[in-house]
């Protein structure tokens, strides 16, 4: 499919009822401990912005995206935990399996970061269809402003976003990449109908609103209804990495980096410390396939992450195992319900050879109204949405297999 300007781009939303209203729910605002700044790797990045509607769009001063959001309350949150969070993390714990590794993960539940992103969207939300699968909306940004919310409008863009869906059994999970670039309706507000606003790329709903409006503008997209949140930083896996020792990774092409200290990347399994392998998966410009090729580095990354934490060399050194599991949760920020222990249990068969990475079909990129775009797959994607609605992602990943791409 193809488009030449929004109006000829067929209607994003995948499946919606009609009818449905929206109900804004009380403003509720994140709420954390305090922990020192650090420095960011890298202050700017290298992507576009975003404007639609001039200075009083969205993001201009007189719109939503504008200035004087209430200030930051919590910790920042930061990238790089996403399997971790969603597995690993609460994987070990459930591994250990004495009271003493309950108490202590009823202590790292209390240090997370908490915020409500649901509170706005208590009407025509997506129905639960099958109980006991979950579905985790990941969302890894690289803010301008450090002390921007997660819960609010600000400067915040989602490089990252994965709807992670875990089936009823929690045997295994499969991880749904959505392009950055995604060109969908976005509505409002958190608490608007899906059929208003305006179209953007998907990774503007977060700058625009927050989590909030990030979480609606999935839910309308996919029409799948989202059970729990994690916002994480790109800056911030390095600890996480660090505190494992580093990863290996295949590196499929030799490639200098294009931030500084500009690193050569070595075709070939290349292990990496936690700032090499945030300044790798957000290399794209030297491959082909550009950010697709970025969006299968992360995939990679986070495979072997998990895979390295759940190993016998992290589980049998206490210090490793604790120094991990602070700096995952001194790095997240997730929803009021979401519990560790509750994770633990659910997530304990899961390792790296159980995750699936898929990437939300669609067409490719094309440009609409002078912007470079990913134009939805619509008819495929409904499919795949639907299959995880109704918990048969396993039927439909058999019958339509990832492909491997190296972007050789």
């Amino acid at each position: 499919m193809s488009a030449t300007s929004s109006a000829g781009v067929p209607h994003p939303y995948l499946h919606r009822s009609a009818g449905r209203a929206s109900v804004p729910g009380p403003d509720r605002s994140a709420s954390g401990r305090a922990r020192p700044s650090e420095a960011r790797f890298y202050p700017s990045h290298d992507e576009e912005q975003l404007r639609p509607g001039g200075p009083n769009g969205p993001t201009g001063p007189g719109g939503p995206g504008g200035a004087g959001g209430p200030g930051r309350r919590g910790p920042r949150p930061r990238w790089g935990r996403i399997a971790l969070v969603a597995g690993v993390a609460v994987l070990v714990l459930a591994l250990l399996g004495s009271v003493g590794a309950w108490l202590y993960a009823r202590n790292l539940n209390s240090d997370l970061a908490r915020t409500d992103p649901f509170a706005e969207i208590t009407g025509g939300r997506p129905a639960k269809t099958v109980d006991g699968a979950l579905n985790i909306l990941l969302v890894g940004s690289d803010s301008r402003d450090p002390d921007a919310p997660v819960d609010t409008k600000s400067q915040w863009r989602a490089d990252t976003i994965i709807v992670m869906h875990i089936p009823a059994d929690h045997q295994e999970a499969y991880l749904v990449s959505i392009p950055r670039d995604l060109y969908v309706p976005i509505p409002e507000s958190a608490g608007a109908d899906c059929g208003s606003g305006s179209r953007a790329k998907i990774n503007a709903a977060f700058a625009f609103g927050g989590l909030p409006l990030a979480v609606r503008t999935v839910e309308c997209f996919t029409d799948v209804r989202i059970d729990h949140v994690m916002a994480i930083d790109f800056g911030g896996f390095k600890e996480v990495t660090d505190a494992l020792g580093g990863v290996d990774l295949k590196v499929e092409r030799t490639i200098t980096s294009i931030h500084k200290p500009y690193r050569t990347f070595t075709k070939g399994t290349n292990h990496m410390d936690g700032a090499e392998a945030l300044d790798w998966i957000r290399q794209r410009k030297q491959f082909p396939d550009g950010d697709f090729a970025r969006m299968r580095h992360q995939q990679e990354f986070l495979r072997a992450l998990m895979d390295k934490a759940a190993s016998t060399g992290t589980l049998a050194n206490p210090k490793k195992l604790n120094d991990f599991l602070k700096s995952v949760t001194a790095a997240v920020t997730v929803d009021q319900s979401f519990s560790v222990t509750d994770m633990a249990l659910q997530f304990r068969n899961l390792r790296g050879q159980n995750l699936t990475f898929v990437t939300s079909p669609n067409s490719g990129s094309d440009t609409i109204n002078g912007e470079s775009v990913v134009v939805s797959d619509r008819e495929k994607a409904l499919a795949m949405y639907q299959a995880m609605s109704a918990d048969k992602m396993a039927d439909w990943v058999k019958a339509n297999p990832p492909k491997s791409n190296d972007g050789g």
